[in-house]
């Protein structure tokens, strides 16, 4: 099932492999693309892979993680990412970015949130969000979601995972709102739905969702606290989404896993899979071909992503091919080392 074709909405993708978002901090304080981020995405859909998901891209300059992410908040870094866009176009597979905010986590300014709480002592005292703050944030993502439309991406996936700005939000940790902005029967929607609301007015393409399903705290949700969620913004036109990219962990500074194993994630996704009638995205330390075929052969996900193993070997989708026995186009100015691509 790996090398089958996939659709979303309108978007055939070649096959089951996905890139997923990792930070690269290899920008400026610009935000705008460098050689290294042509050559890093390009080599990964050289090297198979059916969709490739950006980097968490700042929809904000004070959004930022770090001072050299990518941004998306003029038009001034519209060239650079659509280079990215031609470029992995021009090797055969499909492009999204993720829309991204940091929140409290941010480390170029003072950092906004749903609450004045700190995720830890290193980030300052963030700003407790008033609603004319949400309508800038919300204008944000809306304006990021029309250059990304106007560069050509193929998708794009809005961050709410990880501690970041609409996880804030989400989580009844970091959230102790009583506004309308608030959490309802534990958990807090009204924001993202806004964001998507925005998001979909600019951009025609599929739109999906980064979650963390496990926030790893007795307190914090669990992937059954997300079904009724989903399925309430599912429901609207308005707020519907066309995948769900299923992570975990970061919402607060304890909020991680004690062992880390691969396919950890897995069965996060899995309950969420049968809760919810949507496209899943999963992953987490996979690197096996047979792990990966089982847990699709299994639909305890539909795509897979791999993050370190395509970090390690840009080239993994063709020596898996080869190990499957399944002929995938391979770029033919290297069909001299094509031995190297076989596992023997």
């Amino acid at each position: 099932m790996l090398f089958t074709e996939y659709k979303i909405k309108d978007l055939f993708l070649k096959n089951r492999i996905v890139m997923p978002p990792m930070c690269m901090y290899s920008s400026d304080r610009t935000g705008i693309v460098q050689p290294f981020h042509l050559v890093h995405y390009g080599t990964r859909a050289q090297g198979g892979a059916g969709l490739i998901i950006i980097e968490a891209t700042a929809v904000e300059a004070r959004g930022r993680i770090s001072g050299n992410d990518l941004g998306i908040w003029n038009d001034d870094q519209i060239p650079g990412l659509k280079s990215i866009v031609d470029i992995v176009h021009g090797f055969g597979a499909k492009i999204a970015i993720q829309l991204a905010h940091a929140g409290r986590k941010a480390t170029v300014a003072q950092g906004i949130s749903s609450w004045n709480s700190q995720f830890s002592d290193e980030y300052p005292i963030p700003i407790k969000m008033e609603e004319s703050h949400i309508r800038q944030v919300v204008l944000a993502f809306s304006e990021a979601a029309r250059r990304a439309q106007l560069i050509g991406f193929d998708a794009v996936e809005i961050h709410g995972a990880h501690g970041y700005l609409i996880n804030q939000f989400i989580s009844p940790l970091v959230n102790h709102r009583e506004d309308s902005y608030g959490c309802k029967n534990g958990i807090g929607i009204k924001f993202l739905q806004e964001i998507i609301k925005s998001v979909k007015n600019n951009f025609k393409g599929p739109i999906g969702l980064r979650i963390s399903a496990e926030e790893y705290s007795n307190n914090g949700l669990h992937p059954h606290n997300f079904i009724p969620m989903l399925a309430e913004i599912l429901k609207d036109h308005s707020t519907s989404i066309d995948f769900i990219n299923v992570s975990s962990g970061g919402v607060i500074e304890e909020g991680f896993p004690s062992k880390v194993l691969p396919g950890y994630q897995i069965d996060f996704a899995h309950e969420i899979k049968k809760g919810i009638n949507i496209p899943i995205l999963a992953g987490g330390m996979l690197s096996d071909p047979d792990m990966i075929n089982k847990i699709l052969n299994g639909k305890k996900a539909d795509l897979i992503w791999l993050g370190r193993e395509l970090l390690r070997n840009p080239y993994w989708p063709l020596h898996t091919s080869e190990y499957f026995k399944i002929e995938q186009k391979k770029p033919p100015q290297y069909k001299r080392a094509e031995p190297y691509f076989r596992n023997n």
